[in-house]
């Protein structure tokens, strides 16, 4: 996989867990999730645009590891 994938993954997790009504609305949790991560995939410069902002650490990928 991709670095771009792996991040528009982590983005798309992260942003679907946040959201208000995850905790309520779990299924549509999911939804968003891959509506997100569908998006930044497809759209890589607005991805790369998140990356290094308080939505995702630069170094997001060398904590994991």
């Amino acid at each position: 996989m991709s670095t771009l994938k792996v991040f528009a993954r982590a983005i798309s997790y992260r942003l679907a867990d946040e959201w208000d009504g995850a905790s309520e609305f779990p299924e549509d949790a999911i939804l968003l999730r891959n509506v997100l991560e569908k998006l930044l995939t497809e759209n890589p410069e607005d991805c790369k645009k998140l990356i290094g902002t308080g939505i995702i650490e630069e170094d997001y990928l060398e904590q994991l590891s």
